[in-house]
C-alpha cells in the first residue's frame, strides 16, 4: 500500500487528511474521512453548494471528485513529485437538494507517469449522483 495519512483512533485501514485540505475544499465544507492512493472518501454538505434551483451544483460534484482524485494521485506520486490533472469527465445521474454527499475515490490505474481514479458521489441513501473519472500526470516537483 502506498503512503497514507492516518487518523488517530480510526479503525484499521482507515485514513484521514488533516483539516487543512486547501482553501476551496474548506469553503465547500469538504471533510476527508479516508485517504490513500488506492481509495479515498470524503463528505460535503449540499447546503451552501447549490445552484439557483436549490440542487447541488454540478461543479460542486466535480470539486469534490477532483479534490479526492488529485490527493490520491499525489500520495501515489510520492515525495519530490506532484500530480497534475490532465483529464476529467463527469456524468451526473441524479440531483440532491439537502443533506450530505459522499465521494468515494477508487484507483483504476497507478502507473509511474499517469494515474486514473474513478470517483462515485452518492447521497445519504447511497444512491449514485455522479460518476467522475480523473487522470493525473505525475511529474518531478519544480
Amino acid at each position: 500500500m502506498q503512503d497514507s495519512i492516518a487518523q488517530e483512533g480510526a479503525p484499521a485501514g482507515a485514513h484521514r487528511l488533516p483539516s487543512d485540505v486547501g482553501p476551496l475544499a474548506q469553503k465547500m465544507g469538504i471533510r476527508v474521512l479516508e485517504l490513500s492512493a488506492e481509495r479515498s472518501v470524503a463528505t460535503m454538505p449540499v447546503e451552501g453548494n447549490t445552484q439557483p434551483y436549490g440542487i447541488l451544483h454540478g461543479g460542486a460534484h466535480v470539486v469534490l471528485a477532483e479534490s479526492l482524485g488529485s490527493m490520491s494521485a499525489s500520495l501515489h506520486a510520492g515525495p519530490g513529485r506532484i500530480a497534475v490533472g490532465i483529464e476529467l469527465n463527469a456524468s451526473h445521474s441524479r440531483s440532491v437538494a439537502s443533506g450530505t454527499v459522499t465521494g468515494t475515490c477508487t484507483a483504476l490505474h497507478l502507473g509511474g507517469t499517469l494515474t486514473t481514479h474513478e470517483i462515485v458521489v452518492t447521497d445519504e441513501q447511497g444512491r449514485r449522483l455522479s460518476t467522475v473519472r480523473i487522470t493525473n500526470l505525475l511529474r518531478d516537483r519544480p
